[in-house]
């Protein structure tokens, strides 16, 4: 069961969206202002934050920059909620280190999309323990790929495609799955952009005989095969 955290003093949106979170299996921590969401972080990481931009004392804003700037936090889902409409309102959230922006009102159905989308994409990164299909194994926790004891040498784009693939195996995914799941924020980012580090991946398998595991989909995408040929294995 993920944790959200719920920063809000406006108390009947903070009843609302904890009702609707707890109703999607969620467990709901609500408070009204910094002070106390700073100690609950303290205490308990949660999966995400949904953090109010206007809060009295430390503004969401300051909070979001804190979080991002220490070790333990930086990479926290955290999605914005404001009254603030304003493109300029919605740069700042984000460069202070949002995922996610949110302007109310909004509708219960929105957040619940935006929070499983922004879960969705940190998934991969959370994922520590290793994982290892025909040989070739992937550990997150030390970033290194290996077959037996030959180590693969990965660039972390590539490291992160691979472990969305090797967690997702034989399933295929669009060039916009992988880039929201993947890369998650590919507003300015290209669909071709997935075919050159795909390109790139098998470039890196080859040498352990494992390009062959990253298979083309005519007119689908890309998926990771588990049955290699002999002759591959």
């Amino acid at each position: 069961m993920s944790r959200v955290l719920v920063v809000e003093d406006e108390m009947a949106i903070a009843e609302l969206i904890a009702l609707n979170l707890r109703h999607a299996g969620f467990e709901v921590t609500v408070v009204d202002n910094g002070e106390d969401a700073q100690t609950q972080i303290d205490k308990v990481m949660p999966d995400l934050v949904l953090l109010d931009w206007m809060l009295p004392g430390q503004s969401g804003l300051t909070l979001a920059k804190r979080w991002r700037g220490a070790t333990r936090t930086r990479d926290i889902p955290i999605i914005m909620l404001t009254a603030r409409a304003e493109e300029a309102d919605k740069v700042a959230g984000l460069d202070a280190g949002a995922d996610d922006y949110l302007t109310k009102p909004f509708s219960p159905h929105e957040l619940m999309a935006r929070v499983r989308a922004v879960l969705r994409r940190k998934a991969p990164q959370a994922l520590d323990s290793a994982v290892e299909i025909a040989g070739l194994r992937l550990d997150p926790s030390t970033r290194r790929v290996s077959r037996g004891e030959q180590e693969v040498k990965i660039g972390p784009t590539e490291f992160k495609l691979l472990h969305f693939f090797m967690t997702h195996p034989e399933r295929v995914h669009s060039r916009a799955q992988l880039l929201d799941r993947v890369w998650g924020d590919h507003v300015f980012i290209e669909e071709r952009t997935v075919d050159v580090h795909v390109k790139r991946l098998r470039e890196a398998l080859a040498p352990v005989q494992r390009s062959q595991l990253i298979e083309t989909v005519r007119g689908a995408g890309y998926r990771l095969t588990q049955q290699l040929t002999e002759a591959a294995a």
